[in-house]
């Protein structure tokens, strides 16, 4: 895409992105319609689809959570939290050992390993980067691969602010219903940085206590902060004993 507009190569990318298309597809659909966006997506979707097996709700869904607040378009900010969303997915796959940087033998040795060596190539990955998420073995890996790979070099634990952050980006997909009361405890009871055994630990309370806490057991082994997040549940009235 380097002969063509800036404007023009973000219409390829939202295309890329909403459609799930080729990047190839996408610039022969817009060329097509004279870089028409609505027009391009509407020639797209009246076209059969026949390898598609893609459930429609999931990708609207999908659509919303990048859409633009005030347009119905995916626009730059979108962008940069769908590439945000993808990054920790593709460093799980060079296994990289910071966020934000890749060695050379990171970069060249995780696109060998997904079978990549263009860009192009790595945009039709994107598609089957995100739905490893969904995953349930892959994300428990990419999961613990995210603690380390987030927290500052030298640090043991993990910044609030940014286990946060990175709990939202995990759990876009998982829909757990108390990821916002879990966000609003430790900011309101302990804004202190996360230790690796409460990282580990979340997620096996995700997985194997209910929303409801009808199976939590009180005598059960989770860390301090879990049984005072259980307890906060139900001082704020959001589950009932």
């Amino acid at each position: 895409m380097h002969k063509l507009s800036r404007s023009n190569r973000d219409k390829v990318q939202q295309f890329v992105a909403i459609t799930g298309a080729s990047e190839k597809n996408a610039l022969q659909t817009l060329k097509a319609k004279d870089w028409q966006l609505e027009a391009a997506f509407n020639v797209f979707y009246s076209q059969a689809q026949p390898r598609s097996n893609a459930d429609v709700r999931r990708l609207e869904e999908l659509y919303n959570r990048y859409k633009d607040p005030y347009s119905d378009m995916i626009l730059a900010d979108g962008i940069s939290v769908l590439c945000s969303d993808l990054q920790l997915v593709l460093s799980w796959h060079m296994n990289a050992a910071t966020a934000c940087e890749f060695s050379k033998e990171e970069f060249v040795g995780g696109l060998q390993a997904l079978g990549v060596d263009s860009i192009g190539k790595l945009q039709e990955k994107l598609s089957f980067m995100h739905s490893e998420l969904k995953d349930e073995q892959k994300f428990h890996e990419i999961y613990n691969f995210a603690f380390g790979w987030a927290k500052e070099k030298g640090q043991k634990s993990l910044a609030l602010d940014t286990a946060i952050g990175m709990w939202q980006l995990l759990f876009a997909e998982r829909e757990w219903p108390l990821l916002n009361h879990w966000c609003d405890f430790l900011q309101d009871r302990h804004n202190k940085a996360i230790s690796k055994d409460t990282w580990e630990q979340l997620l096996d309370f995700v997985r194997t206590v209910d929303p409801a806490l009808s199976n939590y057991d009180a005598e059960g082994a989770w860390p301090y902060l879990i049984d005072e997040f259980v307890e906060y549940l139900y001082d704020k009235s959001v589950v009932e004993k």
